[in-house]
């Protein structure tokens, strides 16, 4: 089926074809005693006639042909790992500047409560890859090895025609599926002279890995890519993950400057439950010789001053990574630019999931407060998305898969969790849009420390419970109380919102099939 499709002028939202190009499946233009009929057909008729099936019943719901473009989009899907959105200029960050990924923004749509479902690297790819839960597409936590052989929407995209490539971090264990191209670091992957996978061949290349990358997706647009064909390409960065270690450019970025503390800094945890206590992420007592670059305190620091004098070390090396990976976002944006492209191809940045910028007084991931569970997500279409948006619903990145397929005109298959997020991208949000979201962290025992826990998330409030060796609840209202510092669970004023809550929490956890019910009671 690639490639079969090349030219379908419109086709209705209702399933039914009309005009259209003759010489191909797509068109609605019936031969009859010599001459043409400009005459309405039903799809699933001409298609079973044709002998082509459901995958190109698929094709001719293509949604751009709505808007009058007369062609699928180009896919760029841009994702960093552990960029937290408050390191962003365009989400307000006090700490540093990102002028190309404003320009994303600026030129397309903010989401400004997009959330990940499970705060953790492996499995955030997962559910992005799949549209379905950790429980369900098998990777639950960054231990586990990714199922290549199920379904994913580059599978589906490359079905119907799409150019699918994968570059940068994959970090699956399984090689990738549903890719015309694969070039991926191995595991986590080096930031100074990385090891690459090319199609199953391992390479070392001399630089700095966002560069690299970012070289290598360059390359692929300029000298593999199938310009007959629309491409779904998947550029994913390994910054700014730890132990955060900036490139030659960037190397003194920050030097003689004072990074702020976030408010949260010297959080005590007051009211919260032994899980936030019994973590191991925290900047004064986790950061390792290796996280500071070998680099001894000052002798005689107090506790305090220690703590932020290793916030510093710290925070400016994460930094200086964002800055990497801004400017070689700024790069692709340029050669879309001077290539044409720029019109017709859909641009995502994102990350995997969010993170502690010493919030709290931690680094890394995992728990369902809020610098971890948001996610940044930045969408630029010119045909698509009005320039400046910004939007507010709650979207998962269990969306993303539905997204995709929908904009490519793809049936969504019927087992995939998510809901495409093209309404609101029009500026126009569903009647009966989600109100509230599901969240499962399952690596407990493990790194960090953090429990296991699950939880709902509304727009005004948040529940968790810590579970396996620990039975705790949590509950935030986040117009209150933004930076989730005052745990009001216990409060029997409250009695009334928990029991709707907790209710409303079953049901999520039933909508998406988590029965992972003995883990959850302790058993």
């Amino acid at each position: 089926m690639p490639g079969c499709v090349r030219s379908t002028k419109a086709l209705a939202d209702d399933g039914r074809m009309y005009k259209g190009a003759s010489h191909e499946f797509g068109g609605a233009w019936l031969a009859e005693g010599g001459r043409s009929m400009h005459k309405p057909i039903d799809r699933r008729v001409f298609l079973r006639a044709a002998g082509l099936g459901p995958v190109a019943a698929a094709l001719t719901r293509w949604s751009l042909a709505a808007q009058g473009t007369g062609e699928r989009p180009n896919i760029i899907f841009i994702m960093a790992d552990d960029h937290a959105s408050h390191a962003m200029t365009c989400y307000g960050s006090r700490i540093n500047k990102t002028p190309n990924l404003d320009r994303i923004a600026g030129e397309g749509m903010r989401f400004d409560n997009c959330f990940c479902t499970n705060s953790i690297c492996a499995p955030s790819r997962a559910v992005i890859l799949t549209g379905k839960y950790s429980h369900l597409n098998g990777v639950r936590d960054n231990r586990l090895r990714f199922d290549g052989s199920q379904q994913t929407f580059p599978k589906l995209l490359q079905e119907t025609g799409y150019q699918t490539a994968m570059i940068g971090k994959w970090h699956l264990k399984s090689d990738p599926t549903g890719f015309d191209y694969w070039h991926v670091l191995p595991g986590q992957g080096a930031y100074h002279n990385p090891q690459f996978i090319e199609m199953g061949e391992r390479a070392k290349h001399e630089g700095y890995v966002t560069d690299i990358i970012t070289d290598f997706t360059l390359e692929w647009l300029r000298t593999r890519r199938d310009a007959s064909k629309p491409f779904m390409l998947m550029c994913h960065h390994k910054a700014p993950h730890r132990r955060w270690e900036p490139g030659p450019k960037h190397a003194t970025m920050y030097e003689d400057v004072k990074i702020p503390e976030p408010v949260t800094f010297n959080d005590d945890y007051n009211t919260r439950s032994a899980a936030a206590h019994e973590q191991k992420m925290s900047i004064l007592h986790d950061l390792t010789t290796r996280d500071l670059k070998g680099v001894e305190p000052p002798a005689g620091l107090s506790e305090q001053a220690l703590k932020e004098w290793k916030y510093q070390r710290y925070i400016k090396d994460y930094l200086r990574c964002v800055a990497s990976i801004d400017d070689n976002v700024g790069r692709l944006l340029n050669y879309l630019d001077e290539a044409g492209l720029s019109d017709n191809t859909l641009v995502i940045y994102t990350s995997d999931q969010g993170f502690y910028l010493g919030d709290h007084g931690w680094f890394d991931k995992r728990f369902m407060y809020e610098e971890s569970l948001r996610m940044p997500l930045l969408m630029r279409h010119p045909r698509l998305i009005k320039p400046g948006s910004i939007n507010d619903d709650i979207v998962l990145n269990l969306d993303f898969a539905p997204t995709f397929l929908e904009l490519a005109g793809v049936e969504k298959p019927k087992d995939m969790q998510g809901e495409s997020i093209r309404p609101l991208l029009r500026r126009k949000t569903p009647r009966k849009w989600r109100k509230s979201m599901y969240y499962h962290y399952y690596e407990y025992p493990g790194s960090h420390s953090v429990k296991r826990h699950y939880g709902l998330r509304t727009k005004r409030h948040k529940l968790m419970h810590f579970y396996h060796d620990i039975d705790a609840w949590e509950l935030y209202d986040l117009e209150r109380d933004p930076h989730e510092l005052n745990n009001i669970y216990d409060d029997p004023a409250n009695a009334a919102l928990v029991k709707r809550l907790k209710a409303a929490l079953e049901r999520l956890r039933r909508k998406y099939g988590d029965d992972t019910m003995s883990e959850v009671e302790g058993a």
